[in-house]
């Protein structure tokens, strides 16, 4: 049992950390939104797919299906067009790391639109994530220009933290208020956000077109099955077996699993504000976490 919740806490962790690097070879020749759309309307045909034949409840009220598509358009769609955005300025790795913050952003969302109360020691933890996030960017910082792309890339970046944060509210509210199951919810979900940024991508005159080279098929094969299915299958599955508390530790090692594979890959040559940074960050997430836990 235990080695069973080890390896469902790895899956998850190896797989979003690599996640980052492997969006890269979605970028390109397919506009942003519309491989977003790709990626998450095939994501939702697998898991209704999925429902159907493990004969899950698959029937919902108007108003229901309105809170769900409001949680894929947050979550599954504009969420990560921004993503994919800012990976057009920024290496992934940095992408992880400031995405790491999301749990500060949770805390303050919870509390703001779900009532949850925020203790000090979340406070302290948050603190040392806002400042681990400003070492590792402390190159940029000083090179700040309007005209920057690294600049334009980490406004993209903040923009998609916020709007998957509000993804996640809604999601917690689907849960708390209609008690709606994670995997139907997420398959209809994924739908709901691709249909949005395809309609979106056709009014903003954006070509439909998709790429048939090796790297774009095979990576959004990989983000759809292992990113968007099997890693939410594998953490689901450890949350009904731990907990969310403690399953939610996943989210500390994921920064340093991308920028290990930023580093190899890309070329990123990280500095001692970079690690002291990462330090930082994981000991906020651990502070926080370990806060919500005893809650």
């Amino acid at each position: 049992m235990l080695k069973s919740n080890y390896l469902l806490f790895i899956i998850p962790a190896l797989i979003w950390g690599s996640t980052w690097y492997i969006i890269k070879y979605q970028l390109g020749t397919v506009d942003p939104i519309v491989s977003v759309a790709y990626r998450f309307g095939l994501g939702g045909i697998i898991l209704l797919g999925y429902s159907k034949i493990r004969k899950l409840p698959l029937s919902f009220t108007k108003q229901q299906h309105f809170f769900i598509a409001l949680q894929g358009i947050l979550l599954f769609g504009t969420n990560y067009w921004l993503v994919y955005l800012s990976e057009q300025y920024l290496s992934s790795g940095l992408v992880a790391v400031a995405f790491s913050t999301l749990i500060f952003m949770n805390i303050v969302f919870g509390a703001i639109f779900l009532g949850d109360k925020i203790k000090k020691q979340i406070i302290i933890g948050a603190v040392f994530g806002l400042l681990g996030t400003v070492l590792i960017y402390q190159a940029e910082f000083r090179r700040i220009d309007l005209t920057n792309d690294q600049l334009k890339g980490l406004m993209f970046c903040i923009c998609s933290i916020i709007f998957a944060s509000l993804g996640n509210i809604t999601s917690s509210n689907n849960q708390r208020k209609f008690r709606l199951p994670v995997i139907q919810t997420n398959g209809f979900g994924m739908l709901y956000g691709a249909t949005a940024m395809l309609l979106i991508a056709l009014f903003t005159g954006k070509s439909i077109h998709f790429d048939t080279s090796f790297s774009y098929i095979s990576s959004l094969a990989y983000l759809t099955i292992f990113g968007s299915i099997i890693a939410f299958t594998s953490y689901l599955t450890l949350i009904g077996k731990i907990g969310a508390s403690k399953a939610a530790y996943v989210i500390v090692v994921i920064p340093v699993i991308a920028l290990t594979i930023s580093t190899v890959f890309e070329g990123y040559k990280p500095d001692v504000y970079a690690f002291l940074g990462i330090g930082l960050i994981i000991f906020g997430n651990v502070l926080a976490l370990r806060n919500k836990k005893t809650s």
